[in-house]
């Protein structure tokens, strides 16, 4: 018996290294997630693509399961990205730079459905006139300059 106990004490442990894993696999798993959804693409769609069932998908997207070399390759095949893609964002200690695993779009990214919906709008537009045009549009409706900042009043 305590050998059991000394074995089950060890693995409640969670060691610093052990952390940074867990990190890294939540921050791979966010920005699998990030690119399916800025393609339209379900669970369903993406695990059909990689011969998954959409809760392996799922796993992989909450950093539950980690992905393989072979395998995030695989998935940057099916999304169109490399696989130094997925570790865009990551520090060298295995923790997001930013507070927000999803901050190449920011915050308003992970919970409305009109970021999405407007991101592949922008993405269909063939014309530099057109996109230039509501790239001004947007910019002035969120009161900030040609730079991104807040506009001065």
């Amino acid at each position: 018996m305590p050998d059991q106990q000394a074995r089950a004490d060890r693995d409640e442990a969670v060691s610093p290294a052990s952390a940074r894993r867990a990190a890294v696999d939540a921050h791979i798993g966010a920005r699998m997630r990030q690119r399916r959804m800025l393609l339209g693409m379900s669970q369903d769609k993406l695990g059909e693509a990689l011969g998954l069932t959409f809760q392996q998908v799922q796993k992989y997207e909450r950093g539950t399961n980690r992905l393989c070399a072979s395998r995030l390759w695989q998935v940057g095949q099916v999304l169109g990205v490399a696989p130094d893609w997925f570790f865009e964002g990551l520090d060298i200690n295995g923790l997001s730079s930013d507070a927000d695993s999803d901050s190449a779009v920011g915050p308003a990214f992970e919970g409305r459905r009109e970021t999405l919906e407007l991101v592949r709008a922008l993405d269909r537009i063939q014309s530099p006139t057109a996109l230039d045009a509501m790239e001004h549009l947007i910019l002035a409706a969120a009161d900030l300059d040609p730079s991104g900042r807040p506009a001065k009043v």
